[in-house]
């Protein structure tokens, strides 16, 4: 929790301009208005009191002013009309809504949402009307959790800082029908069969082998439009992240190192141990790879079954261990962790920060650790609002559980054959994941690492993912990125770790690049085992969602901090390390 003081400090930047409609400017005109009007004689118990009895040296006036001003002038800058954002076109494409998300709707056939339902989740969004989202069509009303989509308001939301969730941008998500979405989901496929696999072993599976040639084989991925992939495939950075080739993403171990150093939450230590799934061959299972499940799920029911729990708790060691961390987490707890472990660590504030040599005073509400803290969990409401209106409004991607309904029905000529099946790239058709997913599973639907599948709610861009982008910024706003980290650790009696093939003990991490990881490449790669973790280790984001969403939410943190910047009394300018190499600063001078 907030001690007073960096609660107060907190409010008052939380409380500035940042929403670009001029309805807002009406009605806090409106509400300062009345709030002149209301009598103070009653709230004084009728003691009489005069205007000479307060003080009014002229201080709290001019405090008055320049508040209002800077929230004036944030407003005025945030004041944006990007114009209307294309979407990729499937859904006037698809004409039976089966190339879109529509997971909890009714459904007519594996596939193929009900019309009436789909139209009526489109005239929520159209109206913006509370009644209009409750008359929605559901295919399990009154069910479980799984029965009601996730949050669709959100994306209707305001703010009161950074630009407005709406202003926000992005390309398009792939079409459903792209060579792109198609190598995308054989990376998922393979994730599914990989998923007990220890990183640490990529190298030597005959599996994992396989993968990293098929991946290679792909159009998509041979082709120039391919900045996502690390190209060629290699057992290295199979199921990594690259937002510029040889980025940290793919430097050192598969897991940051801010998810598997222990650290101290206060007093309380952590160890970064976690509770895990159980792997296949110990009783753990697969979800959503019979017909009859998808269906049911899909719709929004209840299959019964549930989670199987590893009683060892172990160091996050394979796909499954990271579906598992996530199914759970809260939003922003990697960086939040992340950043309990380099304050640990004693690393150095980033250069622009105005207290560095300062021989009178430290950070502390601003510009010190309580700021740092607080702004993390502050970072993450933002990022969901924007993401959530790419998701609901301009693109409603399907679900990669979605997708390989289509693949099943293609592969197995079902009939109806919904209109996004026919149109499928040849690639995810010819993959050689495919045939022994239906000898483990008899089908070619996705296996879901969790009984509910994916969450209910569109999968471009990640929540996770956006919410990495903005407190991973955050996190580079306050300390050094540059810094090497192995120095760091080593002066705490410790080493670069990876976690051993059964996750119960770290070990020294021998690669010849261990000496050139910095904090900036393990924050970078941080997001990607978040939100490759929900994504492609649990089965329910693509990579492109992935991606975008990690430089959505670092769109997002800029805007915010930019905002934030005039708040603070201390003159600074801030250069920020952005996930593509290039350079934020952000000032209030």
């Amino acid at each position: 929790m907030k001690d007073p003081e960096s609660q107060n400090e907190t409010e008052r930047s939380t409380r500035k301009g940042g929403v670009s409609r001029r309805s807002f400017v009406r009605t806090a005109a409106t509400l300062a208005a009345v709030a002149s009007t209301v009598p103070l004689k009653p709230l004084l118990a009728d003691t009489k009191t005069d205007p000479e009895d307060f003080h009014t040296d002229g201080t709290a006036s001019k405090r008055m002013k320049d508040s209002f001003n800077y929230r004036k002038n944030c407003a005025l800058a945030q004041k944006i009309n990007v114009g209307p954002q294309p979407d990729n076109g499937d859904a006037a494409r698809f004409t039976d809504f089966s190339g879109n998300y529509s997971k909890a709707l009714l459904h007519d056939s594996l596939g193929i949402p009900n019309h009436a339902a789909m139209l009526s989740m489109r005239n929520a969004f159209d109206t913006g009307s509370f009644t209009d989202f409750a008359h929605i069509i559901v295919g399990t009303p009154g069910g479980g959790g799984n029965s009601k989509l996730n949050g669709p308001q959100g994306a209707l939301a305001f703010d009161l800082e950074g630009m407005d969730s709406h202003c926000t941008i992005i390309p398009p998500a792939p079409s459903v029908a792209s060579a792109q979405t198609a190598a995308e989901q054989v990376e998922h496929y393979w994730g599914a069969l990989l998923a007990d696999v220890p990183f640490t072993e990529y190298a030597t599976n005959s599996l994992a082998a396989q993968a990293v040639a098929d991946l290679n084989s792909l159009s998509f991925l041979k082709s120039s439009a391919n900045n996502q992939f690390p190209y060629p495939v290699t057992p290295q950075n199979l199921f990594r992240g690259q937002f510029v080739p040889g980025d940290g993403n793919v430097l050192g171990p598969y897991m940051s190192q801010f998810m598997i150093q222990p650290t101290f939450y206060g007093p309380q230590f952590l160890d970064q141990k976690l509770q895990t799934f159980l792997p296949l061959d110990a009783g753990g299972s697969d979800y959503l790879t019979s017909v009859s499940e998808y269906q049911l799920v899909q719709n929004g029911g209840n299959s019964g079954r549930t989670l199987a729990f590893d009683p060892t708790f172990r160091y996050l060691r394979s796909g499954r261990d990271l579906a598992a961390y996530t199914h759970v987490d809260v939003l922003y707890q990697g960086y939040f962790v992340a950043f309990l472990v380099i304050a640990g660590l004693g690393a150095a504030p980033n250069p622009g920060n105005p207290y560095i040599g300062s021989m009178t005073q430290k950070g502390f509400g601003t510009l010190g650790g309580p700021d740092a803290a607080a702004t993390i969990g502050e970072m993450a409401t933002r990022a969901l609002k924007a993401s959530w209106f790419h998701k609901w409004i301009k693109d409603l991607r399907l679900r990669p559980e979605e997708y390989g309904a289509l693949v099943h029905a293609r592969k197995a000529n079902v009939s109806p054959m919904p209109q996004a099946a026919a149109a499928l790239h040849g690639d995810v058709l010819n993959s050689d994941a495919l045939p022994i997913v239906f000898s483990n599973y008899g089908s070619y639907l996705l296996p879901q690492a969790f009984p509910e599948g994916t969450p209910t709610h569109p999968c471009y861009p990640t929540g996770h993912g956006t919410v990495a982008g903005a407190c991973i910024t955050t996190l580079k706003f306050f300390f050094n990125g540059s810094q090497k980290i192995r120095p760091l650790l080593t002066a705490a009696g410790r080493d670069v770790y990876e976690p051993s093939a059964d996750g119960l003990s770290l070990n020294t991490y021998t690669g010849t690049d261990k000496d050139s990881l910095d904090i900036n490449g393990e924050l970078n790669k941080l997001a990607y085992n978040v939100s490759m973790g929900h994504g492609i280790h649990a089965g329910i984001h693509f990579r492109s969602s992935t991606y975008w969403s990690i430089l959505l939410g670092e769109q997002v943190a800029l805007s915010v901090l930019q905002d934030r910047a005039k708040s603070y009394n201390e003159p600074f300018t801030i250069h920020i390390t952005k996930f593509d190499g290039t350079t934020a600063t952000i000032t209030n001078q």
